[in-house]
């Protein structure tokens, strides 16, 4: 069928995408916020799970302040960071949708915002304890020196984000009294930069291919060379770190290595999807999102808790 000018209609496969429904003001701040992330903080209850007391009220609780309180700082981080980067997210091919940069979120009210969840944040923490409160406090200005700054420095960039996760588990023994193990601390630091350099592949990669257009200007110091080798060092740290710190568990002692299969194929699994899959989705959503992924997760929980409680 033609038109009266003799064109013919396109078809439905040939007409332009739909541009997504611009969002609410609420809605807006809530994507901006990035809930999906929040799924690090779940480092916070290492301590409370570690030490044996999941099943005690008062230190149950103060675990999940200290949750929701890193959730408020981490969210203060995240619009701090759009709110630096809005001109260069609006030149990326993903980013651009991002509340701030799409216009959907005005700047002052993201600026107002993070004040109050970083306020929020620290008042969270203050009702564990002072020194939660200081250690969430210490994570919102590396935070906010990793958004201005360090995430601009190569392999400082991947180094700070290591610490902001070993911040999180510290927080979460401080707030249920109990040391955290060293082990425990270098292991959660060599996933983190596993993490870290991981996802610096991935950018890497779609920048090479030309598929994200500009990303991170931090990116013209890495080659992939360079971050496969880093990859490597931080992949065997980690399995390392984890299996002298399950050797070392000072409740069950070796049996805590029933818990390594699981960790393994995480870790495994996280390798086979970035490298051979071309896996391009952010950390929160492989870890959250992935079949094998979540399994992994499942299995070593379960195998945790029955270790530690039930047997």
């Amino acid at each position: 069928m033609e038109t009266l000018t003799g064109e013919r209609p396109p078809t439905a496969s040939e007409m332009p995408p739909a541009p997504p429904p611009r969002r609410s003001v609420p809605g807006a701040l809530v994507v901006a916020m990035r809930p999906q992330e929040w799924v690090k903080n779940l480092l916070v209850f290492a301590g409370l799970v570690f030490s044996r007391q999941f099943d005690e009220a008062e230190p149950l609780g103060a675990a999940i302040l200290t949750f929701v309180a890193f959730c408020a700082i981490s969210s203060a981080g995240y619009l701090l960071n759009d709110l630096r980067d809005v001109e260069h997210d609006r030149r990326h091919h993903e980013k651009r949708r991002r509340p701030i940069a799409a216009g959907e979120l005005s700047e002052g009210l993201a600026a107002t915002a993070g004040v109050v969840l970083a306020l929020l944040g620290i008042v969270l923490g203050l009702a564990v304890n002072a020194e939660v409160a200081a250690i969430v406090a210490g994570y919102g200005v590396a935070t906010a020196a990793y958004s201005l700054i360090l995430k601009r420095l190569v392999i400082v960039d991947v180094m700070t984000i290591a610490g902001l996760f070993i911040l999180r588990v510290v927080a979460g023994a401080v707030a249920v009294d109990v040391q955290a193990s060293e082990w425990l601390l270098v292991c959660t630091g060599m996933l983190a930069l596993f993490l870290g350099f991981t996802k610096r592949r991935q950018e890497a990669m779609e920048e090479e291919l030309g598929e994200a257009g500009e990303t991170r200007p931090v990116l013209e110091h890495y080659s992939l060379p360079f971050i496969d080798q880093m990859i490597a060092m931080v992949t065997a740290a980690a399995i390392i770190s984890y299996a002298v710190y399950a050797v070392d568990s000072p409740f069950i002692g070796s049996e805590m290595l029933a818990t390594a299969p699981p960790v393994l194929y995480g870790i495994f699994r996280y390798l086979y999807l970035v490298y051979d899959r071309r896996d391009t989705r952010s950390t929160a959503e492989i870890l959250t999102r992935d079949p094998g992924m979540i399994a992994a997760a499942l299995v070593w929980m379960g195998t945790a808790l029955l270790l530690l409680y039930a047997l």
